[in-house]
């Protein structure tokens, strides 16, 4: 019972260095229990059960990481990481001196340049300038040397800083922007949108080709608002229910059917008072980790589009 509860303990922790190695909820949350179960099976007794857990769940996360980076490069259309809730308390991993640079390693456009780093480099990065574990564990945790294993940050760290994104400070104003966005989605206004998004704004969406999506990415101020305008007014009468939330520490939304099940989940990067990059994840793989998934397909079929709409695309 003991080994039970610390392990509980530990938990968010475990998951916060899964899910960044490896992109994906459902993958992380398997890490995670893989690692009681060799912890469970172990004889060992750790002189920190933290930093053994730690080494333990890296490793189980750089392996699923190799075979999950064979699957994407085959992947249909764009890959995005599973959104994470991070408004959620279950899933956050409460650190209040550190919680800006976490949310910052959290977010869709900070994944994506992980997904940049070869497996090694990606543990080291994450174990040393997210989480400030020593090199001298990390160096046991990856296989190498301590010198080895600052190369490998210092490798990562430079690809990372070279594409870093950026973000507006200001909490409170990302979230009334995002929140007049997703009105103006809903009630179709293509000239509140124009007023939201920045002059080169891009859109990426994730379906897997196992849902409705952009194969391409949409970018531009005027494509961009007509696009999503006409979503608005497509969707607008079909109990569409738009739920704000915080996705992967950014501004962003759950879409619902008017059952209550998940469409999609959009999530936005703001800065300088204007939308940025949108991406919208409709997979429904990606999604069953939020509760029942809606067929988007039959989603669509039922909101036909209208003929009078010029310029947009309607997938999800």
């Amino acid at each position: 019972m003991d080994a039970a509860r610390e392990f509980e303990e530990l938990r968010p922790l475990l998951f916060s260095i899964a899910y960044r190695i490896l992109g994906s909820v459902s993958e992380a949350e398997d890490a995670v229990q893989e690692t009681w179960l060799r912890y469970h099976a172990s004889s060992t007794v750790p002189i920190s059960l933290k930093s053994f857990l730690s080494a333990v769940v890296t490793r189980v996360s750089i392996d699923v990481l190799r075979s999950a980076r064979v699957r994407r490069e085959s992947y249909v259309g764009h890959w995005l990481p599973e959104p994470l809730l991070t408004d959620d308390e279950s899933t956050a991993y409460p650190d209040p001196e550190h919680a800006a640079e976490l949310a910052d390693s959290l977010s869709m456009a900070a994944l994506l340049l992980l997904e940049r780093l070869t497996p090694e480099q990606r543990a080291v990065f994450v174990l040393h300038d997210v989480f400030a574990f020593p090199f001298s564990e990390i160096a046991e945790v990856v296989g190498k040397s301590e010198a080895a294993s600052r190369q490998l940050a210092s490798r990562a760290r430079r690809l990372m800083e070279e594409g870093r994104p950026r973000f507006d400070v200001d909490k409170r104003e990302r979230e009334e922007l995002a929140a007049r966005f997703f009105d103006a989605v809903t009630a179709g206004d293509v000239d509140e949108l124009r007023r939201l998004l920045a002059a080169d704004v891009e859109v990426y969406g994730d379906g897997g080709g196992k849902a409705p999506q952009w194969m391409r990415v949409v970018v531009g101020l005027d494509n961009v608002a007509r696009m999503f305008a006409g979503l608005g007014q497509r969707f607008g009468g079909s109990g569409l229910q738009v739920e704000p939330r915080e996705v992967n520490g950014q501004p962003g939304a759950v879409f619902r059917d008017s059952a209550g099940q998940v469409i999609n989940v959009m999530a936005l990067d703001v800065l300088d008072g204007r939308i940025q990059v949108i991406r919208s994840v409709i997979n429904p793989d990606k999604l069953q980790h939020l509760g029942p998934v809606a067929d988007a397909w039959a989603v669509m079929r039922g909101t036909p589009p209208r003929t009078d709409r010029r310029g947009a695309d309607d997938a999800p």
